[in-house]
């Protein structure tokens, strides 16, 4: 087939020109990176989708912002890699593949360790295969040659070399503190996976009896359940109620035991009584405090939050079930004497919704100060990490500045096994990235590592780090850019950011764009319970991934959420539909032209030259606002240059050469039809994948895809400033026309008188030459350009930049109304003189603003003086007043 041939169904539809393009993509490897070409690589790893399910909005959004980069980069002759894999998502994945067991009456302790991993690796392949479908859907150019797991051998390595070497260097470390706990999951949790609500709850006010029996002291707890832990109660040392009191103990109600009231500055006086009883194993604060006083630390919980063997009678029942028995039981004994309602915020588990237990367990982690001080000393730097919209860098330091250890060790089956033994005999500890030799002897830590522990190690794991001669690592990182949302600048983008650092002494990503979120049309989050959620898939199904990409990428500005609207999508869906059928026009009037035919050297008219003159414009606003990712802004560009320039006014423009008689003409408007549509399928081709390679591949054209075709460049010998303000001129006096034979109803096709009167010769001049284009979309019976034309009375005039339009239209204007529609126009052209010399009379930006924008200013102030004159002058003669 000749590469121009017209293969092109008359209907767009998106399923058939999507089927099998991505296959032809994959199967000729051009998205594998090149690194032996010689040229400069640019490289972005995608944020790792959990192997848990479907992708959904957010993942469909974040991948083709970071789809058009690579494929932009591409065809800009970078070698381009663009990294996929995946993340084993500890607590998410166990969860998931636990409820499936569950539903088969199995639990993981039935399976055992091993047997239960092995469920989740099967697990994962299938889930990973759903992935892998959803990403070709998308039409996503990722190097599949080098596709990661975080859970793979490669980056096993790299999870064991870091951690030993931050437990070498003291910054891993293994204590019992007070961590977060999900009762549900029987994990622990990091900070930053606990979700905080508002929940009704109460205070508790109880009476402690003073041992001494000479009274009581107050306290109050919003989990009573907690109190059989109390080894304690604090008061403020310069508090004068208790000073009396400090060194004496009292009795814990229920349990019986004796704790001392001790003097700590962490209390404070004027809150409630002013005394605090103390649980060190159940609460971070009092851990704090017992420390400091040698508080006895007892935990009162089992691991899945029901009560243990020290809760004394309670033992077995559910937290929340002993609060209620306990409640009862206080009151009974005099010793719960109030009440009171109380709004507070409750920590909830991330992963399993399960309201979170401040628990005191043994731990590993991750001492932050020193990792973090670096990551922020980095900003300060000129290789720092750059933050799109720069915003979020504040959000970012605000974070690390306030950083607390990260609690890392996770009770889990599926993830990193922390790579510490424990001696059977003496309980030595041995860290190394291989088990002892004398295995026999020692015992492997049970726990797995926290998902985000891999995760932050991703940009340069991925890469055959710890490797030194890794070539991937020594040519690939640093990364170009990172693309994700700003809901986990916390969790992933600055762990990412200190580990690099840590590691590999280099920042990870140059650039971070940070999007926000994808809502629904009202503005709320999609989710289950509201039943609001939107598959991707189904809306590729229905509009292809070209209509949802071009509507995800264009649909906000950096950092902000985009609300997801199907009539949106619909209208993208539009706009394909458009470029479409202008393709199909414009290869049907080719008449075969073959790529070494093109021709531009011919005479061109006043459209041909404009064209190319706005195609120049497009290409430059295209690449600059795509560097400075604003993907919004370029959308719009592209949609007006498409639509409206080359579709609603080229097109029809050309149809005069093109079914004219003169050659030379006809070659000259298919050149620059040919050369036109290629370099606008090029420049929409990262947002529009599949239907710009559809049309280019019917284009005469050299290459064998678009994927590899070079980028458009601006050529300076296409601009031609005068054409474009010419053309401006005949589209401004087509639209007047149009648009004043529809105010009186007379159709196009009734031929009507037209008078042009220019301002000057030159523009009597330039519609003199370009009077085809009038009488083709005004339909005149008579046309008048002159530079002197008396006005009859009963016409209808528009004002224009550099001419008059008047229509005599006797017997189809009502004088009043015209006056009344001239009047309006006259209000217009007054604020707009009124806004353009309230502009150049202010002092600030007459003095900050460049010469070019100054000047445009007055050009302004220029043209809507002489429109206002002659519009006011218009109706003075209407009214007999001139």
């Amino acid at each position: 087939m000749e590469p121009n041939e017209i293969s092109m169904p008359t209907k767009y539809d998106p399923k058939e020109i999507e089927k099998g393009r991505y296959d032809w993509w994959i199967n000729n490897k051009f998205f594998e990176a090149k690194p032996n070409e010689g040229k400069e690589p640019y490289t972005i790893v995608i944020p790792p989708p959990n192997v848990t399910g479907k992708l959904h909005l957010g993942h469909a959004w974040d991948t083709t912002l970071q789809d058009i980069l690579t494929r932009m980069k591409r065809m800009q002759g970078y070698d381009v890699l663009w990294l996929p894999g995946m993340d084993h998502a500890g607590i998410a994945t166990q969860a998931k593949v636990e409820e499936k067991l569950r539903s088969q009456n199995i639990s993981r302790y039935d399976l055992g360790r091993e047997k239960f991993v092995e469920e989740t690796w099967k697990w994962k392949e299938e889930y990973a295969s759903h992935i892998r479908e959803q990403w070709a859907k998308l039409g996503l150019g990722l190097d599949y040659s080098r596709e990661r797991f975080t859970l793979d051998e490669g980056l096993s390595k790299a999870v064991r070399d870091v951690f030993v070497s931050l437990y070498n260097k003291g910054l891993i470390y293994r204590g019992e503190y007070i961590i977060n706990w999900d009762p549900s999951t029987k994990t622990a949790l990091s900070d930053i996976e606990v979700i905080y609500k508002d929940v009704q709850g109460a205070f508790y006010h109880m009476k402690y009896p003073l041992a001494d029996g000479s009274g009581y002291i107050e306290v109050a707890t919003t989990r009573p359940e907690t109190m059989l832990g109390d080894s304690g109660v604090a008061v403020h040392p310069k508090d004068e109620r208790y000073q009396h009191l400090i060194g004496k103990t009292v009795i814990l109600p229920i349990v019986g035991r004796e704790i001392p009231i001790i003097a700590d500055d962490y209390v404070e006086m004027d809150f409630g009584s002013g005394a605090v009883k103390m649980t060190p194993a159940h609460d971070p604060n009092d851990f704090e405090v017992g420390n400091r006083h040698n508080l006895e630390r007892i935990l009162v919980m089992n691991e899945d939050g029901t009560m243990n063997d020290r809760a004394g009678k309670y033992k077995g029942m559910d937290r929340f079930e002993c609060r209620k028995q306990i409640v009862k039981d206080l009151q009974k004994a005099g010793v719960l004497f109030k009440i009171e309602e109380h709004m507070h915020s409750v920590g909830h588990s991330e992963r399993s919704g399960a309201v979170v237990e401040p628990y005191l367990s043994t731990q590993w982690f991750v001492k932050m100060q020193p990792l973090a001080d670096a990551a922020v000393a980095l900003q300060k730097e000129e290789e720092k990490v750059n933050f799109v919209p720069e915003r979020f860098e504040n959000t970012y330091l605000r974070w690390m500045e306030n950083i607390r250890d990260w609690c890392i060790s996770r009770q889990l089956w599926w993830g990193h096994r922390i790579p510490a033994w424990y001696h059977k005999e003496t309980g030595a500890i041995y860290v190394n990235q291989e088990a002892p030799e004398d295995l026999e002897n020692w015992e492997q830590d049970t726990d797995v590592l926290d998902t985000w522990f891999s995760s932050a190690l991703w940009p340069f794991s991925t890469m055959g780090w710890p490797e030194k001669e890794a070539e991937d690592f020594k040519r690939y990182y640093p990364t170009a850019a990172l693309v994700t949302g700003y809901d986990i600048i916390f969790f992933w983008v600055s762990r990412m950011i200190f580990q690099g650092l840590e590691f590999t002494g280099e920042r990870p990503f140059k650039d971070v764009l940070i999007h926000g979120l994808v809502r629904d049309e009202q503005g709320r989050k999609m989710s289950k319970s509201l039943g609001n959620g939107v598959d991707p898939m189904d809306v590729i199904a229905n509009y292809g991934a070209d209509s949802l990409r071009y509507f995800l990428s264009t649909g906000s500005s950096p950092g902000q959420d985009l609300r997801f609207s199907m009539e949106k999508v619909e209208s993208t869906w539009n706009f394909a539909n458009k470029i479409w059928n202008a393709s199909r026009f414009a290869l049907m009037n080719m008449n075969g032209l073959k790529y070494e035919e093109i021709d531009l050297s011919g005479e061109k008219s006043v459209a041909d030259k404009w064209i190319l003159t706005r195609l120049n414009e497009t290409i430059e606003k295209v690449t600059r606002l795509s560097d400075r990712y604003e993907f919004g802004e370029v959308g719009r560009v592209l949609y007006n240059f498409i639509w409206d320039d080359f579709c609603d006014w080229y097109i029809e423009m050309a149809k005069l050469p093109l079914y004219g008689e003169d050659e030379q003409a006809k070659l000259t408007t298919r050149s620059i039809l040919a050369y036109v549509l290629d370099n606008t399928m090029r420049l929409l081709h990262p947002f529009m994948p599949f239907i710009t390679e559809e049309i280019w591949q019917n284009l005469p054209h050299a290459g064998e895809t678009i994927t590899t075709a070079k980028w458009p460049e601006v050529n300076p010998e296409w601009t031609d400033e005068k054409a474009a303000n010419d053309m401006k001129l005949l589209v401004e006096i087509i639209r007047s026309v149009r648009n004043s034979r529809a105010e009186v109803n007379t159709p196009m096709s009734k031929k009507i008188s037209i008078l042009l009167k220019a301002k000057d010769a030159d523009v009597q001049s330039t519609l003199e030459e370009n009077k085809a284009y009038i009488e083709r979309f005004c339909n005149p019976e008579s046309l008048v350009i002159a530079t002197e034309i008396a006005t009859p009375d009963k016409a209808m005039t528009s004002v224009i930049t550099g001419a008059e339009i008047i229509l005599p239209l006797e017997g189809l204007i009502n004088m009043e109304e015209e006056i009344a529609r001239l009047t309006k126009e006259l209000d217009k052209w007054n604020k707009e003189v009124e806004r353009v010399q309230k502009k150049l009379g202010n002092e600030g930006f007459v003095k900050k603003a460049p010469e070019k924008v100054i000047n445009e200013e007055k050009e302004k102030e220029k043209d809507y003086l002489e429109k206002r004159a002659t519009v006011e002058a218009r109706i003075k003669e209407l009214k007999g007043e001139a």
